[in-house]
Formats: structure tokens, sequence, C-alpha cells
């Protein structure tokens, strides 16, 4: 049966003519077979084990850091940011080597069995008592006297969490791609279905991350350690059955090489060639009437790698006329294909810049904010409120912005912009960036608040529910950003380095974490450690919200411009007129390689 959003018809194996796109069994795809939302559903239910397992440990790791291991609070924070940069720095590796050699669907397959094994570790990890120190009461808290966790036993914590980031890391980079490549957007109607793909995604991803923050918590907080992260790895390894067992119904797209070395060769053939002239018209560069990708005048110095050399006499017995529009014999020379596919990397990197700090900031939602919690009434009757669990309303936000987004947002968008996507990727970021920034003035002010009622009040504890507004606007925000990001990267980088370009988006989220671990480093000695302390009550975290507001407002100035200045990709599009001309184009290139 042909799942929602699947084209049918006699046309099908159009849009996959180029042979890229097969079956598992190797062969041209049949679109009415494969493809469609049961695929992308199961690929789907691999990305939401990701999130159980990874959201389930990093947003209550702090507590277990603290409470446990007896770290300094600002310790614990560098350490969970830390192994959240990794997980999606090693992002970037895993696009890599899907792209160039294992293709997605084999990447995701090994990084599920990685995170699980990753996840049992931890799961050991936790349960032993050999591998956490004495526990420690609260005089000895007050007094300093706990016995911090040894060498040993922070090694195995470490074995265990960058095992996890290892194999998190390619689930991440290539379950979005490969979720995407079950849809064809050569066809309308699936190109449609694509479009909500990114948003039910994120869905998903806010989903398991609504579970873990709550159910898992929960069961770390007051059964244990272990049961909360063995339930993980079993979820995890659910999910790979899952995966495997829909393999006949999936899409495959084969890898067509190392992108990065199509980078290196065209960087390289454009400085190497940096002293010959450029053409009088682009038809004289090497491969253009074969480009599959519309030639653009930006970064024109990179054209430099496609100018191709004149034979050195007429006694070469190479035909002038075979220099054009063709690679040259040698494969040296770069194709105007392989040149705009770096100049649409390079497009991407202003775009990237700007995204880091909103993970910086979304980095908050898990450390600091999670240990102001501890310092605030969480009971509920007799029912105490985990600190780690009010990353529950960061995800219901996310959940109800998403759902707003296709539900309403979108469709009358689409009424004002007669645009299929109704607002662009990058307005979502934009609207993202701004969510953010609220969310730390308001941060700011709450802390504030809350420790002048405790010093003043002496004792007084506000109710933890006045942290909920900084999770609600971050959550909103992170339904805006993340989806943006995801849709921008995805759409805007070459084809055959969509895997390397989801890392690409996910290295912004690892140089967010990395970027908190150096801020909270720099606010520390510049404060001489008295903005953040391990009594939150006798520091100034409120300063620290105000420099991320700060920068944030920055930070969306220089998205604006760079925004403004951004081309969007085209692809290319020959028509009737330009093959009429196409012999015309080629004479005159001909005559002036004569001349020269």
């Amino acid at each position: 049966m042909v799942s929602d959003g699947t084209h049918t018809g006699s046309d099908d194996s159009s849009s996959q003519e180029d042979g890229s796109v097969v079956d598992f069994r190797g062969d041209p795809v049949d679109n009415s077979k494969t493809g469609g939302w049961l695929a992308a559903g199961l690929i789907l239910g691999t990305e939401l084990s990701e999130r159980i397992c990874v959201m389930g440990i990093s947003m209550n790791l702090v507590t277990y850091l603290v409470g446990d291991m007896h770290l300094s609070a600002s310790k614990s924070a560098t350490i969970v940011t830390n192994f959240m940069g990794t997980l999606n720095l090693l992002a970037l590796l895993s696009g890599f080597l899907a792209d160039a050699k294992l293709g997605r669907y084999w990447t995701v397959a090994i990084s599920a069995t990685t995170t699980a094994m990753g996840v049992t570790l931890l799961t050991v990890a936790t349960t032993l008592d050999s591998m956490r120190p004495p526990q420690c009461n609260e005089e000895q808290r007050k007094n300093h006297e706990c016995i911090v966790a040894k060498g040993s036993q922070m090694a195995m914590l470490y074995a265990a969490l960058y095992t996890i980031a290892l194999g998190g890391g390619g689930i991440k980079a290539n379950v979005s791609g490969f979720g995407s490549d079950q849809f064809d957007v050569k066809n309308p109607k699936e190109e449609k279905a694509m479009i909500f793909f990114f948003n039910r995604f994120y869905f998903c991803v806010s989903l398991g991350s609504l579970f873990a923050v709550t159910v898992l918590v929960y069961i770390q907080d007051n059964v244990g350690r272990g049961w909360g992260y063995g339930i993980s790895a079993a979820t995890m390894i659910i999910a790979m059955t899952v995966l495997l067992g829909g393999t006949t119904t999936y899409r495959f797209r084969k890898p067509q090489g190392s992108p990065i070395t199509v980078i290196g060769k065209v960087l390289y053939m454009a400085w190497k060639q940096r002293h010959l002239p450029l053409p009088s018209h682009p038809t004289l560069l090497n491969g253009y009437h074969d480009a599959k990708v519309e030639h653009t005048e930006k970064f024109r110095w990179l054209d430099k790698a496609a100018v191709l050399l004149v034979p050195s006499s007429l006694e070469d017995n190479i035909n002038v006329g075979n220099f054009i529009g063709q690679e040259h014999k040698t494969n040296v020379i770069s194709t105007v294909t392989e040149v705009e596919e770096v100049k649409m990397v390079i497009r991407l990197l202003p775009i990237w810049s700007t995204c880091i700090l909103f993970w910086t900031i979304y980095s908050q939602m898990g450390t600091f904010s999670v240990e102001q919690a501890t310092f605030t009434n969480r009971n509920l009757g007799s029912f105490v409120f985990p600190s780690g669990s009010l990353s529950f309303f960061l995800f219901i936000s996310i959940l109800l912005f998403t759902s707003l987004n296709e539900k309403l947002l979108v469709p009358v968008a689409r009424k004002f912009t007669h645009n299929v996507q109704g607002i662009t990727s990058l307005q979502r970021v934009g609207i993202g960036l701004v969510f953010s920034i609220i969310a730390m003035v308001v941060a700011a002010t709450i802390e504030k608040e809350r420790r002048d009622k405790y010093v003043n009040g002496q004792g007084k504890l506000i109710s933890v529910f006045w942290l909920v507004p900084q999770y609600f606007l971050v959550g909103a925000g992170e339904a805006f950003a993340y989806v943006g990001q995801l849709e921008f990267f995805i759409r805007e980088a070459p084809e055959k380095m969509k895997s390397l370009s989801t890392g690409f988006f996910l290295s912004t989220l690892a140089m967010g974490f990395f970027l908190s671990s150096l801020l909270v480093s720099l606010a520390n000695k510049a404060s001489h450690g008295g903005w953040m302390k391990n009594n939150l009550n006798k520091g100034k975290l409120d300063y620290f919200y105000w420099t991320l507001a700060l920068l944030g407002i920055l930070n969306f100035i220089a998205f604006l411009v760079f925004s403004c200045r951004h081309e969007y990709k085209r692809q290319i599009n020959v028509s009737k007129e330009n093959e009429t001309n196409h012999m015309s184009l080629k004479t005159e290139a001909e005559q002036e390689l004569q001349i020269l």
C-alpha cells in the first residue's frame, strides 16, 4: 500500500533516473513500493530512541555529578556541556563517513549499536558502589568535607559518556537525511510531504525528550540510576530491531565519494591557478554545460579551479572544442559543479556562525537552570518535583509550537507569501534567536528575585515553577531554530553532502556547548568565582544570564545582516533557448581560446 504523500504513476522513476537512489537490492527504486511516510516513520523511531537516551542522561547528569560524585557546580556543568558538545561535533565525522563510504543506513545502524553499548556501560558505572565515592551528609557538604570522585571512577564515567557521544553523533548526523531521502523533491506531492517531515521529525525528537525528562528522570531519582539507564539501553535495542525490520521499504542514496576530497581539490586548484586570468564568459569553464548546479558570480576566485589550460601547441592533437563543456582529460581541473558545491558550503558559514549562540543559551537549561531548581521549593504535598524534570516545560513548549507551525503558522503564511514553505528556514531561525534573548532576560530577572527573597527573606524559597517561563521561552525558540537550521543546512548544501551538511548543522550545537564551557570559565576568572558559586545564594548567576542576553542581541544583529545577504541555492534549469544558444556560445569560447 502506498503511504500518504507518496507519488504514484508511470513517471515515478524519472525523479531517480540518475541511479543514485536505489532499493535494498541495489536496483532503481519503485516509488510506489518504497519511501514515503511508512519508511520515514520507521527511521524516526531511531531518533526517538536516541533522544530518550541522550536527554535522559544530559538533563539530569549535573545532579548526579554534584550529589553523588561530589563535584563542584561549575565543573559538573562543564562536563555536561563538553559531553553534549562532543556528541554534536562527532556528528560531523559521521556525516563525512556516510557521504564518503558507508551510506546513511549503515552509519545509523552502527551508531545505534554503539549508543546501546555506551548506555549499558553507563548503567554499570552508576550501579556499582565502587564506581562512586562514599555518601556525604548535609553537614559534610556545608563544611566541604565530601570525598570527590577519584580517577578510576571518573574514567569509567567518561568512557561511557563518550561512547554514547560517538553513537549519538552518528545517529543525529544521518537519521534526518536518511528520512528525507524517502521523499522525491522533484515530485511536488512528495516535496510538500518532506516540508512537514522536518516538523514531524522534531516532534518525535521532542516526544522522546519529554519522556526522558519526566519518566526516566523520576526513575533515576527515586528508583535508581541503573534502572533509568537500563530502560534507555533497552529502548535503543528495540529501535535497532525496528530500523533493520524496515530495510525493504527504504530508498537508499548511494555514497558519492568523499565531499572533503572535492572541497580540498577545488581549494587547491583555485590556489594553484590563482595567477591565471578568468575567462570572459563562464561557458569557458570546465564542465559548464554539464553542470548540475547553476553558475553564480559570488566567490569568483574559486572559478579559477575550473579554468582550462590551453594546449601548448597545435601538435597536441587535442581538439580545442573538447575543452568546452567537458572535464579535462586528466580529471585534475575541477568542474563548475564541484566549484559551485564548494561555494554553497562557504555561503553556509556566516549563518552557521550566528546559530552557535542559541545553543549556548539552550545549554543553560540542562546545567545552571537545573542547579537553580535545587534552591527552590519543589514540594507538591508529599511529592518532590525532580530538578531535572523542569525540562518537561521546555519540551511541552517545543511540541506546542512545532504543532502550531505545521497546523497554523505555515498554512496562513502560505496564503500571504504564495511560497510552499510558508516561512523560510532563515525566518524560523531568526524567530528562534529572538525567543532565546527574551528567555535570558527573564531568567536573569527571576534569578535575582529568587536570590533576594532567600537572602532578605531569611531563607525564604520561591516555588520551582517560577523557573518555568525561561524553559518555555527557550523551548519556543528551539521549535523555530532547530527546524529552521536543519532545513536550511540540508536544503542549501550540495545534494551529495547531505549527511555532512547535517553534521555541519549539528556542529553549531557542539560549538554552542563548548562556548558555554568557555564563557563559564571566563566568567569565573573575571569575577574571581563570584558569579557561579556552588551555593547559588552566594553567587551572581543573574549577571551571567544578562551577559548571554547582551551577546544574543549582538549576535541577532549579525544574523540579520548575513541572512539578508544570503542567496538561496538554485538548481540548473536548461531551457530550450539555452539549448539553441549552446553552439554559438561554444564557437565564441573556441575563438577566445585560439586568441589566447
